[in-house]
């Protein structure tokens, strides 16, 4: 596909999309029949019918030793008929554990593409973003090696270093040396010194997550007196000792300008942070990041940060795995998201499963998926992974032309459970989403949130960890905590928690009651470090939806300010 594409092609894509994914099933098994992993199946066959009836539906963990043999210097045709040039390093945040994917040219060349026709998607609905400043905090992970010397780091990293990066990155107001700085704090400092500098171009505010654009505001919290003070006197501080990233925030930086140093103390100075993000770049047009899934928690709080005056655009539905979709309707509200899938990108199938996420029926493929029914997706790409489970949960919400669009529900696995109930991620949003209806009243503003089901009492419970930030008066240290509103916050998550819990909440004897933990101010910022230390990017950094590292869980009890539990059970 050529990168000087226009709509049409997005059209073609859709429209053909039977023939597209068919055509890419061809080419994979071409490429792929004589791989030691699928030789086993189909004897060198490339045949379509032979490979859905003899190879198995597999986990990553199924994969993981071929994955390991080439890692550690055996050849690519182990699993992959196309060479592998580096391995995809996973978050880690959602299953708890790191994983490495194999990667090759095709997949960097898919990333480009997608993100391509994205950028277009979003010029349809937004005027002038191709004329303005597009801000996307995106940072990079070290890049380490496996031991037969390749490239080992997450898909952001890989990508943003990586040739295919470049002809899109052109509109940022960040020279390339300040987003492949690998000193996360400097970086992030000089990503937000040259987009204050460069406000009034600016006409996109984003991040690869929710989670990371949260991270950056409150950065900017804690250093928007010290940006002033630099952009007063024309000179970066001298803390800033990357060579790269001062040479380059001095071709941004060019001389003292007094008048954008007062403004930005007024605005950042003010009582309250509400709106500061369309007050400090008043013609961004949208936030650019994504708001579905667990990132879902964050929403209220970039409402806030942008006076519910800008969109939350949640553009694409991508992993390690594969990249997916995307939201062709990007002024939806976040709740109504839905992403279409792109039949060029890899192959899709999707095993039926019902709403709990029980395998319920077939496995189909892309086009024959039926509408409102759930599906979890198979992958299959150019990189060796052959029908593997991705773990999420998807519902058809409607096609467009041929290809179908989804919802994202949640994470497969249960989230949560101390007897025999099955919590699930979305039981845990929808109580999380009424528990913050409890508190748009008050003075607080959810900046984190976390769970784990504590089994070490008897019965056990659920423990959910909230650190609050205040709408006014944001300097305070000590935030008030009214006793009866988090108390009744603890009994409406209940509430909205599934039957199986209400159930056995009702009696006291198999789930105790419900507790909220509120942990200090800048507590989450640690657990993203206590992350990124061992070996999360800081770019595709998650918070996890349940803790179960117990070295996490010391880093929010050490900072617990105040417990609080539901004092009645919840109505069955």
């Amino acid at each position: 596909m050529s990168l000087g594409c226009d709509l049409t092609v997005l059209e073609e894509l859709t429209s053909n999309a039977k023939q597209i994914q068919d055509d890419v099933l061809t080419k994979i098994l071409k490429a792929n029949a004589n791989t030691e992993y699928l030789r086993r199946f189909l004897q060198g066959s490339s045949d379509k019918e032979l490979f859905k009836k003899n190879v198995p539906v597999v986990s990553y963990e199924d994969l993981k030793p071929y994955i390991d043999r080439v890692a550690n210097g055996e050849p690519s045709d182990v699993i992959s008929g196309e060479p592998i040039t580096a391995f995809f390093l996973s978050s880690g945040t959602s299953s708890g554990n790191q994983k490495i994917f194999p990667a090759n040219n095709i997949f960097l060349e898919n990333i480009q593409i997608f993100y391509t026709l994205g950028s277009l998607v979003m010029s349809k609905h937004f005027d002038g973003l191709k004329q303005g400043k597009v801000i996307r905090f995106t940072f990079i992970h070290p890049i380490s090696t496996t031991p037969c010397g390749l490239p080992l780091a997450p898909a952001v990293t890989s990508f943003t270093k990586s040739e295919y990066y470049r002809s899109l990155a052109k509109n940022s107001p960040s020279p390339d040396q300040i987003i492949l700085c690998p000193d996360t704090k400097q970086s992030m400092y000089c990503q937000l010194l040259c987009g204050l500098v460069q406000r009034d171009e600016v006409v996109t505010v984003g991040a690869v997550f929710a989670s990371v654009l949260v991270q950056v505001i409150h950065f900017l919290e804690n250093y928007w007196k010290e940006f002033a003070s630099n952009i007063r006197c024309g000179h970066v501080s001298e803390w800033i000792n990357d060579l790269s990233c001062r040479d380059s925030v001095s071709t941004i930086l060019v001389e003292p300008n007094p008048e954008l140093a007062d403004l930005i103390e007024n605005e950042c100075g003010q009582k309250s942070w509400q709106g500061i993000v369309s007050r400090l770049w008043p013609k961004a047009k949208c936030i650019d990041a994504i708001v579905t899934g667990t990132m879902s928690q964050y929403i209220p709080a970039l409402e806030f940060y942008s006076n519910n005056k800008l969109p939350l655009v949640s553009k694409a539905y991508a992993s390690s795995e594969a990249y997916f979709g995307l939201n062709l309707e990007p002024l939806c509200k976040p709740q109504h998201v839905s992403y279409t899938f792109l039949p060029n990108m890899s192959y899709f199938e999707f095993i039926d499963v019902d709403d709990d996420g029980g395998t319920a029926g077939e496995i189909v493929d892309l086009v024959n998926v039926k509408l409102g029914h759930y599906y979890e997706p198979l992958v299959t790409n150019y990189s060796g992974l052959h029908r593997c489970r991705v773990g999420d949960v998807l519902q058809v919400t409607g096609f467009y032309n041929m290809a179908p669009q989804f919802r994202f529900v949640r994470r497969k696995n249960t989230v949560l459970s101390v007897y025999v109930e099955p919590t699930t991620e979305d039981d845990v949003l929808k109580a999380l989403a009424r528990a913050t209806s409890v508190l748009e009243s008050s003075n607080l503003m959810l900046a984190g949130f976390t769970c784990y089901a504590d089994i070490s009492t008897v019965p056990g419970h659920y423990v959910i960890y909230l650190e609050f930030r205040a709408k006014v008066n944001k300097t305070t240290s000590v935030l008030p905590l009214d006793n009866k509103v988090l108390v009744e916050c603890c009994c409406v998550m209940e509430e909205s928690l599934n039957g199986a819990y209400r159930l056995f909440r009702s009696d006291n004897e198999h789930i105790g009651a419900l507790e909220l933990r509120v942990v200090q101010q800048g507590t989450f910022d640690s657990l993203m470090e206590f992350f990124v230390s061992r070996g999360s990017s800081v770019s595709q950094y998650k918070t996890p939806m349940c803790l179960k590292s117990a070295e996490a869980l010391k880093v929010l009890e050490d900072k617990v300010l105040a417990r609080f539990f539901s004092d009645k059970s919840p109505p069955i």
